[in-house]
């Protein structure tokens, strides 16, 4: 799937580059603009807690639609019908939890991070450690993904197949990303993701409406047509094309599901967007635009998958570099030639920049303010800019680490690595989060093996697992050391760490409760929380 031995055939490498720079060029000036009012910890790590609801809706949609969700599910879609669409339906399910559960209440609650809601009613440092943890963990197996998407999509529409190439262009990725964090913050990442997310869903509206135009607006036909050109004929239609063909599959399939709606809410930069925000009602309505974006984003995946189905042809798409995330661009290319294929590249690469950014910014902003201030110097930082410095310099060496690791796992599979990210979260993250806000007894002892359970169920199942070794699409194929069944453990995973956390406040002494009170109210009301002024 990633040994990518030419481009796609006529596509022009210098159009294509020409578009990335141009977006490239407006994001650095709209960064560099947004660069000055950043002063502050809170004008760093939030964003001055000044944008609107909807302005944060779209910006959480930029940070939510990574080039997994466009290249991945419209691939999906067009190969395997039915069972690709279900991960659009996963993915935006998923939000209606962080909706319900999480956004008002934690944007009440903490300040900058999710180590903040924990260390609310806990001991501040072991719990801001283990939560410093694992947002570094879920932060470093996303970013691994998004840049080894950048590797491959650059790879197809560049004609970059050495491996010193894609080496190269990671590592441009890498650095562009590090200049928006050090220079913007949080504020100039937010318009970048903002200008992303219109970008993209002005793109797949383009193309949506064209795809159902050739076909007289008849999506029933353009369903047929589909069908008529794969070989696998009606089956594109049904269920179980591709997590049907045995009980390991379902149960598999299961599990993946569970992963990707439990994870979102327990995602550190989806989480982290709800600060930007100045009130709790704001929280509430940048999620519901979100989940309107995202949805009608959804919907498009479906018309394009199935047009890339009808007008392109899973053969010719499986047969194109780069597999199945060929399949948007291949549609693109069908429809408008070159310029809408390059439109498309550039609003792709710009997806991966904005996501890799948007993570970027979570991971070094909770070292900064968990780890270095509240752990390292138990809260009494005097110099008021030594923890955006310290953030800043955390940058920078995720960034490197990012393009270390972006280089070694460009030839993984993308939504493996997403879908690991996804599975951590869910189990680390979540119960910790859901029992913070709602269990009175919960205690530090109860978040600590809940966190560090968690991470380390997830993480051993993973290694164990068919999606490491075993089989001919594993990341070591030639070896075979699994004994768990399922590619994704969030099936067991996310029971065993709700189990630990429980476990774990039980057998501690320790009570906790009058704090809990207050936390409920400040969770339910918003009195007390942080407000835009706040320095």
């Amino acid at each position: 799937m990633y040994h990518l031995a030419q481009g796609l055939q006529g596509s022009n490498p210098l159009l294509n580059i020409a578009i990335f720079a141009a977006f490239v060029g407006v994001t650095l000036v709209v960064v560099l603009r947004a660069s000055r009012n950043t002063r502050s910890a809170a004008d760093y790590y939030a964003g001055g807690r000044a944008f609107s609801g909807p302005q944060n809706g779209i910006a959480i949609a930029g940070d939510y639609l990574s080039a997994a969700s466009f290249l991945g599910i419209v691939g999906a879609i067009a190969l395997y019908g039915y069972d690709g669409f279900l991960y659009s339906i996963g993915f935006l399910v998923a939000w209606l939890v962080a909706l319900l559960l999480v956004a008002e209440l934690l944007r009440n609650t903490g300040k900058y991070t999710m180590g903040d809601v924990l260390a609310f009613r806990m001991r501040q440092r072991p719990v801001r450690a283990a939560a410093a943890t694992s947002t570094l963990m879920v932060s470093f197996f996303y970013l691994l993904a998004q840049m080894a998407g950048a590797g491959v999509l650059v790879s197809l529409l560049l004609g970059v197949s050495s491996g010193t190439g894609q080496a190269l262009v990671i590592s441009v990725v890498g650095v562009i990303m590090i200049v928006y964090v050090l220079v913007g913050g949080m504020k100039g990442t937010t318009w970048v993701q903002i200008i992303k997310a219109v970008l993209l869903i002005t793109g797949a509206a383009v193309m949506t409406v064209w795809t159902l135009a050739l076909h007289g607006f008849d999506f029933s036909g353009m369903l047929q047509a589909a069908v008529d050109r794969a070989s696998s004929g009606e089956k594109l239609l049904n269920p179980g094309a591709k997590y049907g063909k045995s009980e390991t599959s379902k149960l598999d399939f299961l599990s993946l599901g569970l992963a990707l709606v439990l994870g979102t809410a327990g995602l550190p930069h989806v989480l982290m967007r709800f600060y930007t925000v100045p009130t709790a009602k704001e929280a509430r309505r940048s999620v519901v635009w979100a989940i309107w974006l995202i949805g009608l984003f959804y919907l498009f995946s479906l018309v394009l998958g199935y047009g890339a189905a009808a007008i392109v042809g899973p053969e010719a798409i499986k047969s194109a570099p780069g597999s199945s995330n060929a399949a948007a661009p291949l549609l693109a290319q069908a429809l408008g030639g070159p310029l809408l294929l390059g439109f498309i590249a550039a609003v792709a690469f710009a997806t991966i920049l904005a996501v890799v950014a948007g993570l970027t910014i979570t991971a070094s902003a909770s070292f900064a303010h968990d780890i270095y201030a509240n752990v390292i110097k138990r809260g009494k930082v005097e110099d008021k800019d030594a923890e955006v410095r310290v953030a800043r310099i955390t940058a920078v060496v995720i960034g490197a680490v990012a393009i270390v690791g972006g280089i070694l796992a460009r030839n993984q599979n993308v939504a493996f690595l997403v879908a690991l990210a996804f599975a951590v979260a869910a189990s680390a993250n979540l119960p910790t989060i859901l029992y913070s806000l709602f269990w009175k007894r919960f205690n530090t002892s109860g978040a600590l093996w809940s966190i560090y359970g968690g991470l380390v169920t997830t993480v051993v199942l993973i290694v164990f697992s068919p999606a490491v070794s075993g089989t001919e699409e594993s990341m070591l194929p030639g070896v075979d050391f699994h004994w768990f069944p399922l590619q994704n453990p969030g099936l067991v995973s996310i029971p065993a760490a709700f189990f630990f956390g429980w476990l774990g406040t039980v057998l501690s002494k320790e009570h906790l409760e009058e704090k809990y009170a207050e936390m409920e109210v400040r969770s339910l009301t918003g009195a007390g929380a942080e407000k835009a002024s706040a320095h």
